[in-house]
């Protein structure tokens, strides 16, 4: 997924400020749930106020991004289990790595955690043989 990089996400420096990444790879977690390609709606039967939320982030910041670049946003899962998945992301700007965290998320509906739909689990474990 593309992010162009825009002045709201700089500094004074034109530089991307290092809390806007996580808005980047948000963006891009919310898209790869959309490439999975699940029909959302059969998905979420009988699930009421689900939510996946982040559990516990690792990021590393490599080089900076800089107004007007754009940023490839790569998501890929690590692991996946019945209630939660690691995800790894990638930030990158044409050959060069600019960021990449390890992200942990839980999925969570009626403020407990509950196992993530087995459909969207088997796309999800599908993708990690690509």
């Amino acid at each position: 997924m593309q992010v162009r990089v825009y002045f709201e996400d700089t500094d004074a420096g034109r530089i991307v400020y290092h809390a806007n990444y996580l808005r980047f790879m948000e963006r891009g977690r919310t898209n790869f749930l959309r490439l999975l390609g699940t029909d959302q709606g059969a998905l979420l039967d009988g699930v009421s106020d689900f939510a996946f939320v982040v559990r516990s982030m690792q990021i590393e910041f490599h080089k900076p991004a800089f107004l007007d670049d754009v940023l490839e946003i790569v998501t890929a899962p690590e692991q996946v289990r019945g209630a939660s998945l690691i995800l790894n992301q990638r930030c990158q700007r044409g050959g060069d790595l600019v960021a990449e965290a390890r992200v942990r998320v839980a999925f969570v509906s009626a403020g407990k955690a509950q196992r993530i739909p087995k459909l969207l689990r088997d796309a999800m474990q599908g993708d990690q043989a690509d």
